[in-house]
């Protein structure tokens, strides 16, 4: 289901250039409800849709590599990024620190450049105060058991993380209101295309 689009400001732009701003999308969703597959399908149909790299101090997992699916950063340095606001939101989950660069939203979306962002609740409550005119989106799982179950599946947390995981999807998707539309994925290709479909109806 989406919620009707809402025409706002875009947020900060360079004002001598006679360009407009580029669009600022936001996806949200608990762990494990497919934000990641989901994102790689919008980044493989709209290619020239930009994606903001994610700064965080947790260490990479198997496969992962550094300025691809994070900057994997030391925790001093992200913290001397935090006093000198390098960050346009930042937030620290499950022990971790996690952060978008400013400069990089600014310089991108001043070009006319659409960015997508890939961040948690703490993250898009902080954005959407910067760039009001943000869309944003938040992933559904099914239900909590679907989501516990994709996350045993993905064999990359022991049984401890994923309890946290699941604590913390049961806080995050009350906040669902705080975003335009809202995607269940219960079925990928479903909520692929209705994913598209939101992003279309901006980008046109």
């Amino acid at each position: 289901m989406q919620k009707r689009p809402i025409k706002k400001d875009r947020g900060p732009s360079n004002s001598n250039s006679t360009k407009s701003p580029g669009h600022l999308f936001i996806v949200s969703a608990p762990s494990g409800a497919g934000k990641t597959t989901l994102c790689r399908a919008l980044l493989t149909h709209f290619p020239d849709l930009l994606y903001s790299i994610s700064y965080t101090t947790r260490p990479a997992r198997k496969g992962e590599q550094d300025g691809v699916d994070y900057y994997f950063t030391p925790k001093d340095e992200f913290e001397k990024g935090i006093t000198q606001h390098r960050w346009a939101e930042w937030a620290q989950v499950h022990g971790n620190y996690y952060g978008t660069s400013a400069e990089f939203l600014d310089q991108r979306l001043s070009a006319s450049h659409d960015i997508l962002l890939d961040i948690d609740v703490q993250g898009t409550r902080q954005i959407i105060k910067l760039y009001p005119g943000a869309v944003t989106v938040f992933i559904l799982p099914p239900s909590l058991e679907v989501l516990k179950q994709r996350l045993e599946a993905r064999g990359t947390d022991s049984p401890k993380v994923i309890a946290l995981r699941l604590e913390n999807a049961k806080k995050e998707t009350p906040q669902k209101d705080i975003y335009r539309h809202i995607v269940i994925n219960e079925q990928l290709e479903a909520a692929t295309a209705e994913m598209i479909a939101i992003f279309e109806s901006y980008r046109s």
